[in-house]
């Protein structure tokens, strides 16, 4: 998948009046906290109204709950199971694309009808066998190299989101 189809998937989503969640682990988890601040506040143009996205990663009360009730693996795929609806869309960062959280949310979200936006490396481990929507860092070698890269992806799918649902910069 190329950075534009991306682009398009979440524009579709939005459009279509569906939200955005987002997950991932350690610096995954900042990237994705960080890319539903750039939807729901704005990336460049403050004058935009907000986009609806959640970020999975966000309520400590919920994830140690989640964790302690039902193990580490089902963290973010329960938020997806009361929160996700058809049409809505997951991205889904893991620069292994074999976190067990991740995966299980994919899973989830797959079963609710959402789409699947996956950020990972190479061929996108277990991650990739749950969706065909796969931005994988061409050249990472490291944690360090795919995380730089997914948040330039980020940063560039912020961008091009904004744009096309709202024009220009209108500070």
């Amino acid at each position: 998948m190329t950075i534009d189809e991306a682009a398009d998937l979440l524009v579709h989503c939005f459009r279509s009046g569906c939200k955005v969640f987002a997950c991932g682990n350690g610096g995954s988890a900042s990237q994705a906290g960080h890319f539903v601040g750039e939807l729901v506040g704005a990336f460049r143009d403050r004058a935009r109204p907000p986009l609806p996205a959640i970020d999975l990663t966000a309520s400590a009360p919920v994830l140690t709950a989640i964790m302690n009730d039902f193990g580490a693996e089902w963290v973010f795929a329960r938020q997806i199971a009361a929160l996700g609806d058809q049409g809505d869309c997951l991205v889904a960062i893991s620069t292994s694309g074999n976190s067990p959280n991740v995966v299980k949310a994919a899973q989830v979200a797959g079963e609710t009808g959402m789409d699947v936006l996956a950020l990972t490396v190479g061929g996108g481990g277990k991650l990739a066998l749950e969706t065909e929507h796969i931005l994988a860092a061409p050249y990472a070698t490291s944690t360090p190299d795919a995380q730089e890269w997914h948040l330039n992806v980020l940063h560039a799918l912020a961008a091009m989101v904004e744009s096309a649902m709202f024009g220009g910069v209108r500070k």
